[in-house]
């Protein structure tokens, strides 16, 4: 039986144990400094924005399309393994236009994506007012609408593939810190399979063994606001995103219930959305700190989109780190140059909880095909 270790427990090494667990003959134990889920994970808005990318072929599109199929199957799947809901808005996302040019390559972007056999919906102002009566068209063109794109809780994500690979006979430790592989070997560790999903701490493991991978830091800042009513239509909730900003529709997170936009009751009478998120880089230093104002902003872009907003009271905010690879193509999904037994699935930058699940398949391929 052939040993993997799994280095890292963001959603993506989460999805690599499960999908894992899935294959015969594997003995897998997935390890962490900390529970699942507490990095860039725990940060992320969950926003699947795969169809309204403009990613049209190669494997950029490939990911994306592989991973909003795979979710279809994979949560329903999840939940009748753990028997716990994950929150998962299947309402789509609206992408609101803010220029004119917008609405012309939207037009292009929907009869590529209808020979694919995916479907976008390119909305004028009247539409837009109609199906959305939250959003502000004032200055706006219209909107793309895309019913294929997904939200989910990122964090709900993660513990739930954990759970799920637990029950299939994955090995979990979270209080290890790897920062060198040969530390694998004094915690009796050592595998056939070394699989690195440590994001940011992806550069100091593999500038151990001599072949560092140069991943660095982006900020993101994002805020949860708390309404004593349901933006616009309570039967319809999907993501709006305008000009890098997301307003996204969540449960309370005392009832820990699933989203059920047909009413989004809650204990509170309240009803929450999370806005986001900022995108602030590292100085000349490397030093990277979260900036209010650019916060600020964010939250008065998302009040332009939708007054409404302003009625909303904060209920916290946070930050978190994305990793982004330097002068390469964000993730890298391969094994590790002139290491045939070390897989690196990393470097997602903003797309680790849209990806996840294609990389798992990637990863799985990765030790399927080896000669």
């Amino acid at each position: 039986m052939a040993k993997v270790t799994i280095i890292g427990c963001g959603v993506v090494g989460a999805a690599i144990a499960y999908e894992l667990s899935r294959q015969p003959g594997l003995e897998i134990t997935l390890v962490d400094q900390q529970p699942p889920a507490q990095g860039s994970t725990g940060a992320a808005l969950g926003v699947l924005m795969g169809i309204v990318s403009h990613k049209l072929k190669g494997r950029a599109w490939q990911l994306r399309q592989t991973s909003l199929q795979r979710y279809e199957t994979l949560i329903p799947e999840l939940e009748a393994i753990t028997g716990e809901k994950i929150p998962y808005n299947r309402h789509g996302l609206v992408l609101l236009a803010t220029a004119t040019s917008q609405m012309d390559q939207w037009r292009e972007l929907a009869t590529a994506r209808k020979a694919q056999g995916w479907e976008l919906d390119i909305w004028e102002p009247a539409t837009l007012k109609e199906k959305c009566p939250q959003v502000n068209v004032e200055g706006l063109w219209g909107a793309m609408y895309s019913p294929s794109d997904r939200q989910i809780d990122p964090v709900a994500l993660t513990q739930a593939l954990v759970k799920a690979a637990e029950k299939n006979g994955v090995k979990s430790r979270f209080d290890l810190k790897v920062t060198d592989l040969k530390q694998l070997a004094q915690e009796n560790l050592v595998a056939d399979w070394i699989i690195v999903a440590t994001a940011l701490g992806t550069k100091e493991l593999t500038t151990t063994i001599e072949t560092p991978v140069d991943i660095r830091p982006v900020l993101g800042q994002a805020i949860e606001l708390e309404l004593p009513q349901v933006l616009g239509n309570p039967a319809f909730q999907p993501v709006i995103t305008g000009d890098d900003i997301h307003i996204v529709p969540i449960t309370s997170q005392e009832s820990k219930a699933e989203l059920i936009p047909e009413s989004m009751t809650n204990p509170r009478n309240s009803y929450r959305y999370w806005v986001g998120a900022t995108v602030e880089f590292a100085d000349e230093q490397g030093c990277i700190q979260a900036q209010g104002e650019l916060l600020e902003k964010v939250k008065q872009g998302a009040i332009a989109f939708c007054p409404e907003l302003a009625l909303g009271s904060i209920v916290k905010t946070w930050s978190g780190l994305r990793p982004r690879p330097e002068a390469r193509p964000a993730p890298i999904i391969q094994k590790l140059p002139g290491q045939e037994n070390i897989i690196l699935a990393t470097g997602h930058y903003r797309n680790g909880v849209l990806l996840a699940p294609a990389t798992a398949i990637a990863v799985r391929e990765l030790l399927s095909n080896q000669d």
